[in-house]
């Protein structure tokens, strides 16, 4: 093969990789710039000051003999919830957090991001608020449509599937668009 054909070959495969580069940026651009501001706001939500995510307060004992049982517990915070929120609040929990070195215990709901946090051996509430960061990862991993239509996960499967594949292809036609011309100025010389 001469030297002048594989140039060619090599500004052809340039080519191709810039159109397939192009191509998935402008298809999936909206996707990417949801995934960037995501991310971005999950990376800080610990340090924005309790907008993003509360923050977990510090009960009176990290001593798990002198704490109330957990069913107490969480009837006390489906108690408050309905108190103190609303009763129109579903009360199916997403997890329950325990938090035995600060001595409280976080109920966070499913379906409307509300926290409760107690004191774990009073029962005391010591925190009440929206989990917006939930809300944001929701939207960052593609769940928040499954929640909404009810799909059971397969949004957020198929979702994940073809971004990560998008960026997997993004970074390796990146590279070789940075690489290539360096290649072709290097077999030139």
């Amino acid at each position: 093969m001469t030297s002048q054909h594989k140039r060619k070959q090599q500004a052809k495969t340039l080519r191709q990789f810039r159109s397939i580069h192009r191509a998935m940026g402008a298809l999936l651009f909206v996707f990417f710039f949801v995934i960037s501001v995501s991310g971005l706001l999950l990376g800080i939500k610990k340090n924005s000051g309790d907008i993003l995510l509360p923050k977990t307060q510090k009960g009176t004992t990290t001593d798990l003999t002198k704490w109330l049982p957990l069913e107490d517990l969480k009837e006390k915070a489906l108690l408050v919830l309905h108190d103190s929120v609303s009763s129109e609040l579903d009360t199916k929990l997403n997890r329950i957090d325990v938090r035995s070195e600060k001595g409280i215990v976080k109920f966070i709901f499913d379906k409307h991001y509300y926290g409760i946090q107690l004191d774990g051996a009073t029962g005391e509430v010591l925190h009440i608020g929206k989990r917006r960061s939930d809300v944001i990862e929701n939207i960052h991993d593609g769940s928040i449509i499954d929640n909404y239509l009810g799909t059971s996960g397969y949004f957020k499967l198929i979702y994940t599937v073809i971004m990560s594949i998008a960026l997997l292809l993004f970074t390796l036609t990146g590279f070789w668009l940075w690489y290539g011309p360096k290649r072709m100025r290097k077999s030139r010389n």
